[in-house]
């Protein structure tokens, strides 16, 4: 099942992307005497969406596919998947090619990693906005991994039991700040419109090999680069197993699992991430300098 957070009525609501645009949770509650949570946050965090999931895959894709009620994609304005979750964690250097972008080897034994705020969160379609302070920003196209149980603890074999589905990132970086200081890698992580997932969530059943999945860094339509997930230094079994040995995995937690490189963004580009199986995540960028 693919699910989208869509702007409807001045809110932002959940839905099932279908072959022909996207069916409200709350428009499936109404025609078919269902009950679930029309946040994608609150679906997740009160473990709603395996339910959700199985009406899907036993009937429910049938019925949305010839529903009446179905908001065309032309006339879909997407919002990021949701605005607050506990945790958004990434992970830096975890393909060869980008910690050769910043003269890095990538970390071994343990990930390079880092936490960013939840107020740098947009969506498919948002301004990604270059800050007054920095010369150089980068975009990242990115796996990103939404946590759909709490745990800790857990082994790799298992990870999938707490996993509620998988999206398109983009993560940026202010590059040339991050230059001065490694110690700066949090500043530099943290600007506004500095994350966005979306537009769609897949949940696993979508995705049969996760490790075969090709993750691209698009800029202006150009493919920049490319490597697939069974290339990481640390692929996403590994990555959420070690960290449940850190701390705990909550519900709606999102991993962002590392870029194939970097692309520096200037204003007035697009920036994309494009990923097998998944619809495409793009983003125009405006430089506050460029823009006064």
């Amino acid at each position: 099942m693919r699910l989208a957070a869509i702007r409807l009525g001045g809110e932002e609501t959940a839905g099932v992307v279908t072959s022909r645009g996207v069916v409200t949770l709350a428009e499936i509650n109404g025609s078919f005497g269902m009950s679930w949570e029309t946040g994608m946050f609150e679906l997740i965090c009160l473990g709603r969406l395996p339910e959700l999931t199985e009406w899907y895959r036993s009937g429910g894709s049938d019925r949305l596919e010839s529903h009446r009620s179905v908001i065309p994609f032309a006339e879909v304005r997407y919002a990021p998947l949701y605005r607050h979750p506990r945790k958004i964690f990434g992970i830096g250097l975890n393909y060869a090619d980008h910690a050769g972008d910043l003269a890095e080897r990538p970390p071994a034994g343990i990930p390079g990693s880092f936490f960013k705020p939840a107020t740098a969160i947009i969506g498919h379609g948002d301004d990604i906005r270059i800050p007054l302070q920095s010369k150089k920003t980068t975009a990242e196209a990115e796996l990103g991994v939404i946590i759909g149980r709490g745990c800790r603890d857990i082994e790799k074999e298992n990870w999938l039991e707490y996993i509620a589905g998988f999206t398109t990132v983009i993560d940026m970086t202010a590059e040339d700040i991050l230059r001065l200081n490694p110690r700066y890698l949090t500043h530099v992580k943290s600007f506004e419109t500095f994350f966005s997932f979306g537009p769609h969530l897949l949940t696993p059943d979508e995705v049969p090999d996760v490790l075969k999945l090709n993750v691209q860094t698009v800029l202006n339509g150009s493919v920049h680069a490319e490597n697939v997930v069974s290339n990481m230094t640390f692929t996403p079994d590994v990555l959420v197993s070690l960290h449940s040995k850190v701390f705990a995995w909550e519900p709606g937690d999102v991993l962002s699992t590392g870029t194939p490189r970097a692309v520096h963004i200037r204003h007035g580009d697009t920036a994309e991430c494009r990923i097998d199986g998944f619809a495409p995540l793009v983003n125009p960028v405006i430089d506050k300098k460029a823009a006064e």
